[in-house]
């Protein structure tokens, strides 16, 4: 083969097409993904940090068995 048809084919080839698009496919997902984490890790350190000041204000006596 020549450089030409070489060249030629090179530009015809849409095989990588598919792989093109499951890589913006899959940044998306990633992308959405950060940005619910951040989201929902916000609401879970505050959870977090009501649980703690619920605990550490609340009165409890532990009755063990002897």
């Amino acid at each position: 083969m020549n450089v030409k048809n070489t060249f030629a084919n090179f530009c015809n080839d849409e095989s990588g097409a598919v792989t093109v698009d499951w890589v913006v496919l899959t940044a998306a997902i990633v992308g959405l993904g950060v940005v619910i984490m951040n989201l929902v890790g916000g609401g879970m350190e505050d959870l977090g940090d009501r649980v703690v000041t619920d605990l550490q204000t609340s009165d409890f006596t532990y009755v063990g068995r002897p």
